[in-house]
């Protein structure tokens, strides 16, 4: 499924950088003060959930620092607010850097969820899973409260967590 959202919804009202479309389809972009170039796209995803489902991918793409810019936030959270605006999927986002940075990078997501001005019109679960190298990753999932599968969901979540921490024999 093709994931159109509307950046004139991103860029009016509360939005701090402009927000504009990458080449690649269902990816956005957008650059802050101190020069950091941000993507935020959305995947479809069939790994951890079956039904209708996108991975949320936040990306600096050029690796610069990036202090912290309330802006940033602000921005990342208009263009999620737009995918639930547009759709009533679920919103998977995973935090594996690779750089053993992934609970403060999942701690920094969940604060900013919590900051989110219509955050009571969404649940959301985070979950850890331990991957075979003992590497701790996180996973969170986030979905409008009046998903007709809302229940199901957060069951087949919970079920694929669990069945991806456990150790192989």
């Amino acid at each position: 499924m093709i994931l159109h959202l509307s950046l004139e919804h991103i860029n009016s009202g509360e939005t701090p950088y402009q927000v504009e479309p990458t080449e690649q389809n269902g990816f956005y972009q957008f650059f802050t003060d101190g020069g950091v170039h941000y993507s935020v796209g959305f995947m479809e995803d069939d790994v951890l959930l079956s039904k209708n489902s996108y991975q949320l991918i936040i990306a600096n793409i050029n690796n610069h620092k990036s202090p912290r810019d309330r802006k940033v936030r602000d921005t990342i959270v208009s263009i999620v607010d737009e995918f639930f605006r547009c759709n009533n999927s679920t919103l998977l986002y995973i935090c594996e850097t690779g750089d053993n940075k992934q609970r403060m990078h999942s701690r920094l997501f969940e604060y900013w969820f919590s900051t989110y001005n219509r955050k009571a019109l969404f649940t959301m679960i985070s979950s850890s899973i331990v991957d075979a190298e003992g590497v701790v990753n996180f996973a969170t999932i986030i979905l409008r409260n009046d998903n007709p599968e809302l229940s199901e969901i957060i069951v087949e979540f919970t079920e694929s967590i669990q069945l991806l921490s456990q150790k192989p024999e």
